[in-house]
């Protein structure tokens, strides 16, 4: 059987499964909602260090959102996008729960397929989490949505691109609603941009990888998400807690693919607590 004769669900097309848009009302407006939250933010008083180059793509620049105070480490949140859209500054506001626990926050930009592949911006994101390292003492702690979500879990992976003296820092990793088994985007119309070959996407499949020893990992996905979501995040869980790995698998109320992100804004929250303890 070829992956063109599977269906994720019963009279579901590959693309209707990761259409997230599609099935949120009023989404349209999101993105600019995002944009505008994340630049009030911005202007908001908090510290921050915006656009710091970690590389010499135009695009391998890094936010850095800084605590009153010392930090108690550093916390790392990888952006989604379908590795083709979106910046850091769609998202700083997401910063704030873990910042007001007094945690410096990075956001890391990268390079936008098509012009580097899902492998190659693995690798980006390795040394922008490397490159962060040495801005922030402390724990590490690495959350990402989506195609972030996928990023760190790569993180995760026994070819990791983190240096073991970083990872040694690493102590706990969230995907939220990210994507672990990137076979199925094959067969959707978003491959024209991502161009995944069948020895690609299995090689940035987390779950077809032995997972990296040393820290656990939180698959975390809101309720209301497409079910393709629901079964990324819980074969990711099972799949590596037969390997031994500290796992958690967690689906919050009925949040769609981008309300389950609004609790990072909240320090109080359960969301926020699993990003950063």
């Amino acid at each position: 059987m070829s992956l063109d004769d599977v269906q994720v669900w019963p009279d579901t097309t590959w693309d209707d499964a990761f259409a997230n848009m599609a099935h949120i009302p009023n989404s349209a407006e999101l993105p600019e909602t995002w944009m505008a939250e994340a630049r009030l933010y911005r202007h908001s008083g908090v510290r921050m260090e915006i656009g710091k180059p970690y590389g010499e793509y135009p695009r391998e620049t890094l936010d850095l959102i800084w605590p009153e105070g010392s930090p108690k480490g550093l916390a790392i949140f990888v952006h989604g996008g379908y590795w083709k859209s979106t910046d850091p500054s769609f998202w700083t506001h997401y910063a704030e729960g873990a910042r007001a626990n007094g945690w410096a926050v990075c956001m890391p930009g990268y390079t936008l397929a098509p012009d580097l592949r899902v492998s190659a911006i693995t690798r980006q994101i390795g040394r922008a989490i490397t490159f962060a390292a040495e801005q922030a003492p402390g724990p590490i702690r690495l959350a990402g949505h989506s195609a972030g979500g996928h990023l760190v879990a790569r993180m995760c992976c026994e070819d990791s691109p983190i240096p073991d003296h970083v990872w040694g820092r690493v102590e706990h990793v969230l995907s939220i609603s990210g994507l672990h088994d990137l076979r199925p985007l094959m067969l959707t119309d978003m491959n024209d941009i991502l161009d995944l070959d069948h020895e690609e996407a299995e090689l940035e499949s987390a779950v077809l990888h032995a997972p990296r020893t040393g820290t656990a990992i939180t698959t975390w996905v809101g309720g209301g998400e497409r079910p393709e979501y629901l079964r990324q995040a819980h074969m990711l869980e099972m799949i590596w807690k037969g390997l031994s790995v500290p796992t958690a698998h967690v689906v919050d109320g009925t949040f769609d693919h981008f309300s389950v992100l609004e609790g990072l804004r909240d320090k109080h929250s359960a969301i926020t607590k699993a990003f950063i303890g």
